[in-house]
């Protein structure tokens, strides 16, 4: 499928959301957008990038730029990837199956949840070829190394484990509004489990669920044991410090995911942008570096991979798209950032992706 002719979406990726607004339940829009506690660290994702500027080169020829880019012997069209999201169903019927289908039809790739409301098969059998399976540790692990075997027989070509969540972080927005899963939807991966659906209460049951199933003993033997128990590359989701993403590679890691869980964790956690040139620093060009959080321009693309990212994840924006026009909006937005990415590059004065490096972000910015 493509975006149909004619299909009206919004200009950019903020009136994206304006109009998700309009027509998402508000239990759900403010499970998406919300943050933990003040949202320091949520709005301090997209601050920090407009804090930097760029220094443009003129006269170079740029009438075709190049934003392909290889990971893990997959040749991308271009470096954004669509990162892992829970319970997409909350924004449109078709959840992950139509994200699924909008990655593939815009040459993207997705990277399943764990606590997706489709399961791994059904999202591989919804768009066949590359994607990556999200991978939160339970405190039951035969549990968990079943999910890690279930995505490697579906088809996925990596694993991403989020190492961000040993409680959840305080989401003052679910805890006013009460989230739940509302009737029919479920954690479609456990099926047949208890983990499946959340306890009934009041406050957020997502905290609650936490709380009762999330092993907060994870540490960096478990992530050499998850290394050792499958053959595909595993990247660590949530990294901020040089140390840690040291550490990740001495215990396996195939490549490291900045990432502050887009501001829902840890309250006045570091932007990502401003971690990230010192991750890439610590690593040299051992892994690949890839980033999220706060990405919502054309221009925020490029100076994250001048900045060393070999790729970008983006969240919130495309359940935006998903709640407007499943596939087709995921796709619309998508579409937006390739568009910005390709016009960004020609008047920085930079013909290929692979070119971007730190002489093209303004001292001033760092």
């Amino acid at each position: 499928m493509t975006i149909p002719e004619g299909t009206a979406f919004p200009v950019n990726l903020s009136a994206f959301r304006r109009a998700a607004r309009r027509v998402l339940p508000r239990s759900a829009y403010d499970y998406i957008a919300g943050g933990a506690e003040d949202e320091v660290t949520l709005r301090a994702n997209r601050a920090a990038y407009r804090s930097i500027f760029l220094r443009p080169r003129v006269l170079v020829d740029v009438h075709a730029p190049d934003t392909t880019v290889e990971l893990f012997g997959h040749r991308l069209a271009h470096p954004i990837l669509l990162a892992p999201t829970a319970f997409q169903r909350l924004a449109h019927d078709e959840g992950e199956r139509a994200t699924a289908r909008a990655a593939r039809a815009s040459e993207s790739l997705f990277v399943a949840s764990t606590m997706a409301t489709h399961t791994v098969e059904e999202i591989a059998r919804a768009a066949p070829g590359p994607f990556w399976f999200q991978l939160y540790v339970l405190r039951d692990r035969d549990l968990t190394l079943s999910l890690v075997r279930r995505a490697e027989a579906a088809g996925a070509s990596a694993l991403c484990l989020t190492v961000t969540v040993p409680t959840q972080g305080k989401r003052e927005r679910d805890e006013r509004g009460h989230f739940v899963l509302p009737p029919g939807l479920v954690m479609a991966n456990f099926r047949g489990h208890v983990q499946a659906e959340m306890s009934e209460g009041k406050g957020s049951r997502l905290e609650a669920y936490i709380g009762a199933e999330f092993d907060p003993t994870l540490s960096w033997a478990d992530l050499r044991w998850l290394c050792d128990a499958t053959s595909l590359p595993v990247l660590v989701k949530g990294v901020l410090t040089p140390e840690d993403a040291r550490r990740a590679l001495d215990h396996g890691a195939a490549g490291i995911i900045v990432s502050n869980h887009g501001g829902r964790q840890l309250d006045t956690a570091e932007p990502t942008i401003v971690a990230l040139p010192r991750v890439v620093d610590a690593v040299g060009n051992d892994v690949p570096v890839l980033v999220d959080g706060g990405i919502r321009r054309g221009t925020d693309l490029v100076k994250a991979l001048a900045l060393g990212a070999r790729a970008i994840l983006i969240g919130r924006p495309y359940l935006w798209g998903l709640a407007l026009g499943g596939q087709a909006g995921v796709e619309a937005v998508i579409s937006h950032l390739r568009a910005e990415l390709v016009r960004t590059l020609m008047l920085v004065g930079c013909p290929s992706i692979a070119r971007l490096d730190r002489s093209f972000i303004s001292d001033w910015s760092l």
